[in-house]
């Protein structure tokens, strides 16, 4: 199953460097995200050619985390971000600075390799994001929505048992709603 992954991650990132409309994109995010108004988001700050959700964690009336690493198979903790310098991480990221305060999100923002409409996801094969929303999901309801260029969809994921799945996919095309 990691071989049949890779091949899939490597197929996805290929077609996700050929981009999309971001515009577009940042539209479909904002009008998903005006009913969590006053919730903790956790954005993301994008790295290499990743679907961009700066505009619409700027439109976002509440407060906003961003994700922070602590350690190589550990969940992501979250810190509150209020447009500060970021400082690096490690994997090339970006986070506010340790005196941030830590916040607990309900929404997240999830960054993608790619997806399928089954709602399973590809990241970068770290494993954070599901440790994370395994971790987030056993204390309350969470919202897990990928964002991504609709050239990023692939036609089936394996899911693994420790893989988690996302609640909604945004992207340039608009918005889908996962068929489990």
């Amino acid at each position: 199953m990691t071989a049949d992954k890779a091949r899939l991650r490597a197929q996805a990132l290929a077609a996700r460097a050929a981009g999309g409309d971001g515009q577009a994109l940042s539209r479909n995010l904002i009008a998903t995200l005006a009913p969590h108004e006053g919730t903790v988001l956790a954005g993301y700050w994008p790295m290499r050619d990743e679907a961009d959700p700066r505009a619409a964690m700027a439109a976002h009336d509440g407060p906003l985390v961003l994700p922070v690493v602590t350690g190589k198979a550990r969940p992501l903790v979250f810190r509150r971000w209020r447009d500060e310098a970021l400082v690096p991480g490690p994997f090339g990221t970006a986070h506010p600075a340790d005196s941030a305060e830590v916040l607990t999100p309900r929404v997240l923002i999830v960054p993608l390799a790619g997806f399928d409409r089954q709602g399973n996801r590809l990241g970068y094969g770290g494993g954070f994001y599901d440790r994370t929303l395994e971790s987030l999901r056993k204390s309350g309801p969470v919202t897990a929505i990928g964002l991504a260029y609709a050239c990023q969809q692939l036609d089936l994921i394996p899911a693994e048992p420790t893989d988690q799945p996302l609640d909604l996919v945004v992207t340039d095309d608009g918005v889908l709603t996962p068929m489990r």
